[in-house]
């Protein structure tokens, strides 16, 4: 068995054993050497929650717009489809409830997107560690299962507070607003407002009978579409910042210049291979709002195709360019950037 001083990274001197610097000293070494260790799990899980908070503080005004438009809100349905659409669609928010209306949901995005963004980033981490133990191993098939797989395992844990967050985006007039708690309470209490006899599986009927299902309202759309949206991402991603820099030289010498450009790019090719389920996915988190008991995916796909066509399973597509471009690549930043502050 092995002692304290047989670990290499335990200081010489008894001073040195419990001080600040010498403990942060051995996490780094042993992060640095194992990317198994818990050590890097955690800083990894950090590094890329800061990442998430950061990316959607800078667009979330952009985001609370598109979830109006894909959702089809009343109010906001005539700027849908509109060259000056987002703008019209901001400054009315912006009169009507000011910059709070414009980050209204925000609080409840932070909740959910530091632990998400974590899992994220750090099942990633985990998964091609044990993908691509080695360079002969770097196979795109590999790298877009490590990001399908943590995009997967993200979604899982966190579903419910995006289902919230989105909730309360999607409230635009005064008398509809509620808080936190009061939009918890509603979406817990439409398993009740459900007619019996209403579906037809027996997977429903299960799904329907447990206390927590409300909250994973569009959650098997949610999977389906983040399989293409993580995957294509990561494996975008990882692929140009490898070999971009081979065909501007400008990027090798600048890391920071490479993130944001490999991130904008693999954030353009995930959001449009992932588009469709999103739209889906928002009509069915906002089917209870008004009252209901809520829309099955099928019922979600129907309305969005007779509403609109083909169409409109890509309505504010645009403005998910806008949102998804400039997020992803600041994500993809920082996360790199907090890596290198955790010296990992």
């Amino acid at each position: 068995m092995s002692s304290e001083d047989d670990d290499p990274h335990w200081p010489a001197r008894e001073s040195e054993r419990w001080t600040a610097s010498s403990l942060w000293r051995r996490s780094r070494d042993r992060a640095r050497e194992d990317k198994s260790s818990w050590d890097y799990v955690i800083s990894s899980g950090v590094a890329g929650g800061i990442a998430g908070c950061v990316a959607k503080t800078s667009i979330a005004p952009l985001d609370r717009v598109k979830i109006l438009f894909q959702t089809s809100n009343a109010d906001f349905a005539k700027y849908a489809g509109h060259p000056m659409g987002l703008i019209h669609a901001i400054a009315r928010i912006y009169r009507t409830s000011g910059v709070p209306g414009l980050f209204q949901g925000h609080l409840v995005t932070l909740l959910r997107i530091f632990p998400y963004a974590g899992i994220k980033y750090m099942a990633y981490d985990w998964s091609e560690a044990i993908l691509v133990p080695t360079p002969d191993k770097r196979t795109p098939a590999r790298f877009f299962v490590a990001g399908a797989f943590s995009g997967v395992t993200s979604v899982l844990l966190t579903y419910p507070l995006e289902l919230i967050r989105v909730r309360l985006a999607y409230q635009t007039q005064a008398s509809e607003r509620t808080s936190l708690v009061q939009a918890v309470r509603s979406i817990y209490r439409e398993a009740e407002r459900r007619p019996p006899g209403t579906g037809t599986s027996s997977i429903s009927a299960l799904t329907r009978s447990i206390p927590l299902y409300p909250f994973y309202r569009g959650f098997s759309i949610s999977l389906i579409g983040m399989v293409p949206y993580a995957g294509t991402s990561f494996l975008t991603y990882g692929t140009l910042r490898r070999h971009l820099p081979d065909y501007v030289p400008y990027l090798a010498e600048s890391a920071t210049a490479r993130d944001l450009v490999c991130g904008g790019i693999a954030g353009a090719v995930s959001q449009t291979a992932s588009y469709p389920f999103e739209v889906v996915r928002r009509r069915m988190q906002v089917g209870g709002a008004r009252g209901g008991y809520g829309i099955t995916w099928r019922d979600a796909v129907k309305s969005v195709y007779e509403t609109r066509g083909m169409r409109g399973f890509f309505v504010g597509l645009t403005i998910g360019y806008l949102k998804v471009v400039p997020m992803t690549s600041i994500a993809y930043t920082t996360w790199q950037m907090m890596k290198r502050v955790l010296e990992i």
